[in-house]
């Protein structure tokens, strides 16, 4: 399979930077809970906390829904469930990519029954080419409208999760 670059590594930490500036202003006096959704999401959660100017938590949750295959099952199975209590807490939820939506609304959903009294969304990218789901994100990297992405934690089967850049697979 082919991989084309859509989005090189220095564009990205360049928008990762912005994403860490407006959640630090936005938390200034707060210590939120960051939770990541493995294991996409990696390499975005990793350079976005190392630029927050904020103290934070952080805690991991897991969900599936692609197995090997390039389109969604459609049936969410929560892999990982996270530790801490949120209730009361002040969440932001770190997605690598947002697609269908149904993973997301199903892992939102569930934050949601924790009773945090804060859930925003981060994700680095939007591709509303396949939405089924409509997800509110309030802080987003970048809109892209089609094609299979890998790199940067992104993969197809597990494998491309190394590249440092966003690439459209053919």
């Amino acid at each position: 399979m082919r991989r084309d670059v859509l989005i090189p590594h220095d564009e990205i930490i360049g928008k990762i930077e912005e994403l860490s500036l407006k959640i630090s202003s936005d938390y200034s006096n707060k210590e939120p809970v960051l939770i990541g959704i493995l294991n996409g999401v990696i390499f975005f959660f990793t350079e976005l906390v190392r630029r927050l100017t904020v103290p934070t938590r952080m805690d991991f949750i897991r969900a599936a829904s692609y197995g090997s295959s390039m389109t969604s099952s459609g049936a969410i199975r929560l892999l990982k469930d996270v530790e801490l209590a949120l209730k009361g807490e002040d969440v932001i939820l770190i997605e690598d990519i947002v697609d269908t939506g149904l993973t997301l609304a199903h892992i939102v959903e569930h934050l949601e029954s924790k009773g945090p009294a804060s859930l925003k969304i981060c994700a680095l990218i939007d591709k509303a080419e396949r939405r089924e789901k409509t997800i509110s994100i309030d802080y987003c990297g970048f809109k892209v409208n089609e094609g299979f992405l890998v790199g940067f934690g992104l993969d197809y089967d597990e494998k491309y999760r190394y590249l440092p850049d966003i690439c459209v697979l053919k």
